[in-house]
């Protein structure tokens, strides 16, 4: 057995790709549109996956957009949250901040924070390797709605 891919239902194909590629730092490796069906297959993968994912089939997160209206997506958390290596946790975290991002758990312990994308996804973001030194403005800040 092989882990293939996640998959999550989007609302909004542009603030998706905003909050997955221009602030998470995935990267597109294809798109599949089935007019038939009526929706939009995206598929993105780490930076360091993104070679694998072209080649065979690395993990990676499948957005799927449904070009009809649904009703609500946004409480939908039945699968729990995806999880990703971070060279720098710190650093990353600073990174989603300044993007907009709520922190809404900081990485007081230098090893895990969690942040939620546009479509209510609970994103775990883990040190890679040893856990940093806690510090400051991290080791004071406060947890932030629910993840």
């Amino acid at each position: 057995m092989r882990y293939l891919h996640t998959m999550i239902r989007i609302r909004d194909v542009e603030e998706s790709l905003d909050f997955w590629c221009n602030k998470m730092g995935l990267v597109e490796t294809r798109r599949v549109e089935h007019e038939q069906g009526r929706f939009t297959l995206i598929f993105l993968a780490g930076t360091k996956d993104e070679s694998r994912a072209k080649q065979e089939n690395a993990p990676e997160l499948e957005l799927t957009y449904n070009w009809d209206p649904e009703d609500d997506l946004g409480n939908s958390r039945n699968f729990g949250h995806l999880a990703y290596k971070v060279d720098d946790i710190y650093a990353t975290c600073q990174q989603l901040m300044d993007a907009g991002v709520t922190i809404n758990r900081p990485p007081r312990d230098g090893r895990m924070a969690f942040v939620v994308s546009p479509d209510n996804i609970s994103v775990e973001l883990l040190q890679e390797g040893d856990a940093q030194a806690p510090a400051e403005p991290w080791l004071s800040m406060e947890n932030t709605g629910s993840w």
